[in-house]
């Protein structure tokens, strides 16, 4: 399998405050935030990989290591890179950084739906709603 990576980078505003998000007290990059913006780059990457219009993925899985604050104002860069596939499992490292280096590292899975069939599936989940 040929290297698949593709980035993305944000400028932390104020809705990606930890303080903002509800996830602590502090003026800082959330790791909710964190992982939004890895999972969003995965996404992208797995999405290109994706012969059939019908289908799209969905998140199963991440687990992340967030080791080092960044405040508001600086930017920051997820990294996806594809480590492993296997038809409908798409398997990723994931790692942002800001200018002073790396922010947090993980993995990130997931896995390949038919679009329509996974939405019907959701909105029928609790018909009485």
């Amino acid at each position: 399998m040929s290297e698949k990576i593709l980035s993305k980078t944000i400028k932390v505003d104020e809705e990606h405050l930890a303080v903002a998000m509800g996830s602590g007290s502090l003026m800082v990059l959330a790791t909710p935030a964190v992982v939004a913006l890895m999972e969003n780059v995965a996404a992208e990457l797995a999405q290109a990989e994706l012969t059939n219009d019908e289908l799209t993925t969905v998140g199963v899985m991440i687990s992340i290591e967030h080791t080092s604050p960044t405040p508001l104002g600086a930017e920051v860069t997820a990294t996806a890179k594809l480590i492993e596939t296997d038809g409908r499992n798409f398997k990723f490292e994931v790692v942002a950084q800001d200018k002073k280096g790396e922010i947090a590292r993980g993995t990130h899975t997931r896995v390949s739906v038919k679009s329509e069939k996974f939405q019907m599936k959701a909105d029928g989940k609790f018909d009485e709603v």
